[in-house]
């Protein structure tokens, strides 16, 4: 029809873009707390689309993956709500079939139900652990920063 909606195109270019964006910020926050981005231990919790969803599609959350890994970052991905092969089939990724311990970062990709049962203080490699939010799903003066 000769239209092109621009406002609409620029929401779409930055969502996009926005996984890259939170893996740049907790990069920063990283290097800030003097942590190696590369070797580390990061944790994202959830890869659903959106909150207590077992669906996959249109996630960007991958997107902050992928960026992680290619600074050379080992990754835990956990999500009780996604089913593993359908993640593995469509992002050739594991899921973490638990959270683990001692993570040099933690971040809260989406707000499941079951992550407010989750100790942070736990999961914790140290005091500089880097916490970011995404959702501002967990207290604000347990997390290191916030979308």
């Amino acid at each position: 029809m000769g239209y092109y909606p621009e406002v609409i195109l620029s929401g779409r270019r930055i969502n996009d873009n926005m996984g890259l964006h939170i893996a740049s910020r907790v990069i920063k926050l990283m290097v800030k707390n003097n942590l190696t981005v590369a070797k580390s231990r990061i944790l994202v919790l959830g890869i659903t689309f959106k909150e207590n969803c077992p669906d996959i599609r249109n996630s960007r959350v991958i997107d902050m993956i992928r960026e992680f890994k290619s600074f050379g970052a080992t990754l835990d991905v956990y999500d009780p709500y996604a089913n593993t092969e359908e993640v593995y089939d469509e992002y050739d990724l594991s899921l973490a079939p638990k959270i683990g311990k001692n993570y040099d970062a933690i971040i809260l990709a989406v707000g499941h139900d079951s992550f407010k049962k989750i100790d942070l203080g736990e999961i914790k490699a140290s005091s500089k652990t880097v916490i970011f939010d995404i959702k501002s799903f967990f207290p604000k003066q347990m997390v290191t920063e916030r979308l």
